[in-house]
């Protein structure tokens, strides 16, 4: 596949990506030329489904997808603006985003739905994330990952934790009473309060700084695979689509209750390797917020939801259950590769 070149805001210089297939050819050549010709690019999509094997893990459909959500982040700076609402993208990212969702649908279980009050919900919550230890992933990470694992871990982290919370921000102006003040309340401690320096952002760029590795935005995006992509095209897709915001509400109920105990198995890991707090802090920080975060996510954020919106009931339980199961499949393709031996990227890092 070729590579293009795609200019970052002025703060960082270009970067290059890589295309995995048509479909993000296309796109990608479409922001280096300013034109997206419709029709090529929807016979890029059909043909890229139809040759899928499966859509959650396709590098080429979850790379474009990705892409896609970049334009409406800011991501790639100027250089897409002016194609954020291009009638053709946006085509071509309803088609595969009815792809991607039909997919998760189909396997991810969902248990049964509670009654829709808050108690009942956040109970049911509760229930979906209970472990009965941390998750294999961060049990290896504390005790047996190498400098390398652990550097590799971060990079797998930097297309989300770089822009952490951002996605289920684009649920704030669609809620309203009860769940949005709870929402504010939870976001307001992922930027920070007010304080750049605190924004979970800055404290994970700090950790990727101490790492030896490159702060800026969707520098290893050519380095991730596919699942990685999809963990966060999933959070995306579920908060720019308003007919998903039941499912958006779920899935960060379930990040935030299923954050803290890896995060304390992650600071360990980092430093057994003797690594300080420039580094650890973020994860440490994560200890303690997200085990407030849990219950105003639960009780008050989806069970208030769920309570005024009784409709929403389903999606808000299929959003914490996707949540859950892509980070699952993700993990464990991660911690298969390291067992065996093999980089958990798409290449090894320098």
């Amino acid at each position: 596949m070729s590579t293009q070149v795609i200019d970052l805001p002025p703060r960082a210089p270009a970067l290059t990506f890589a295309s995995r297939g048509p479909v993000s050819e296309l796109v990608l050549s479409a922001l280096l030329s300013g034109e997206a010709e419709a029709g090529q690019l929807a016979a890029a999509g059909r043909e890229a489904l139809a040759a899928s094997q499966d859509v959650v893990d396709d590098d080429d459909v979850q790379l474009a997808l990705f892409v896609l959500y970049a334009l409406s982040y800011g991501s790639l700076g100027r250089r897409g603006a002016a194609l954020e609402f291009d009638p053709g993208l946006l085509a071509l990212r309803a088609m595969l985003e009815e792809a991607f969702e039909a997919a998760l649908r189909e396997r991810v279980e969902v248990p049964a739905l509670p009654a829709a009050q808050a108690p009942a919900v956040a109970k049911a919550l509760f229930e979906l994330t209970l472990e009965p230890g941390p998750p294999a992933l961060a049990r290896f990470v504390a005790r047996r990952a190498t400098l390398e694992q652990l550097r590799e871990l971060v990079v797998h982290r930097t297309i989300y934790t770089l822009r952490e919370a951002d996605p289920h921000s684009w649920a704030i102006p669609r809620l309203s009473g009860r769940a949005k003040a709870a929402l504010v309340e939870i976001q307001s401690d992922e930027y920070g309060g007010g304080n750049h320096e605190r924004m979970h952002a800055s404290l994970f760029r700090s950790t990727v700084r101490g790492m030896g590795l490159d702060e800026r935005y969707a520098a290893y995006v050519d380095k991730v695979p596919a699942l990685t992509l999809a963990s966060h095209n999933l959070m995306s897709m579920f908060g720019i689509n308003g007919r998903l915001l039941g499912a958006i509400v779920g899935h960060l109920a379930a990040f935030e209750m299923t954050s803290s105990i890896p995060s304390r198995f992650h600071a360990e890991g980092f430093r057994r390797h003797g690594f300080g707090e420039d580094v650890t802090f973020y994860f440490d920080e994560h200890v303690e917020a997200d085990a407030v975060h849990e219950q105003i996510a639960a009780h008050e954020l989806a069970g208030s939801l769920a309570e005024d919106e009784p409709e929403l009931l389903g999606d808000i339980m299929f959003g914490a259950a996707a949540c859950l199961a892509l980070d699952s499949w993700s993990g464990e393709q991660i911690l298969a590769d390291w067992k065996a031996g093999r980089s958990s990227l798409r290449e090894r890092l320098a």
